[in-house]
């Protein structure tokens, strides 16, 4: 008979299973566990990565460029996105076709509040974003933006490691783990760690070209 209990590791949501008289296969599962939050973790964390890279403006027009945006709709804030569509006509510039025309003037004003640096031409139909060349100077700029939007994630896939080799310890404790397993496990674990690490420099690499 087996007893699930959750553990909280620095609000990281980390859990660990224990067992009344774990059995090999038991452990093995409880092992498994473990591996698979710690990695769903840093794709996550990879996805976010990515996401913060594609909100940042470069020189080409880019849908993503606005996926930050929210909008007061109906005194409700909602992503532009959901409310609107935004397609690319050309390389430099966007069109925002909202779904709903009486928006125009809110999605206005989130596109002027916000912090993506571009000035709305609102027809009355639609609105057009003009995206304008970068000057070198915005591109040192950016360039300090995404490394440090990089650096953040692998801040956050080196406390997920931290978090599950606490998880490891904590079950060496137990003595339902011994310390070769251990140590065993935080080397798989550091090389999964490692890829990661490289994921992101990956798309570092893609969004320095992209620029």
């Amino acid at each position: 008979m087996s007893e699930e209990r959750l553990l909280n590791k620095d609000g990281m949501g980390l859990r660990a299973v224990v067992w009344k008289c774990a059995t090999i296969e038991e452990m093995e599962a409880e092992k498994s566990l473990i591996e698979k939050i710690a990695k769903d973790k840093m794709e996550k964390t990879i996805e976010t990565v990515r996401a913060s890279f594609n909100s940042v403006r470069t020189g080409r027009a880019n849908p993503s460029m606005l996926d930050r945006v929210e909008v007061e709709y109906y005194g409700t804030p909602v992503s532009l996105k959901s409310i609107a569509q935004i397609s690319t006509p050309d390389g430099s510039s966007l069109l925002v076709q909202p779904f709903d025309k009486s928006s125009l003037k809110a999605i206005e004003k989130a596109i002027v509040g916000s912090d993506v640096g571009l000035t709305p031409n609102n027809d009355g139909d639609v609105i057009r974003l003009n995206i304008p060349p970068l000057t070198s100077e915005r591109k040192k700029e950016l360039a300090k933006v995404v490394a440090k939007q990089a650096e953040e994630g692998k801040v956050a896939i080196r406390n997920i490691r931290r978090d599950a080799i606490k998880a490891y310890d904590k079950l060496e404790k137990e003595k339902k783990l011994s310390e070769d397993n251990v140590k065993d496990l935080s080397s798989d674990l550091q090389k999964v760690t490692d890829a990661y690490m490289k994921k992101i420099d990956s798309i570092l690499k893609q969004k320095e070209e992209v620029r």
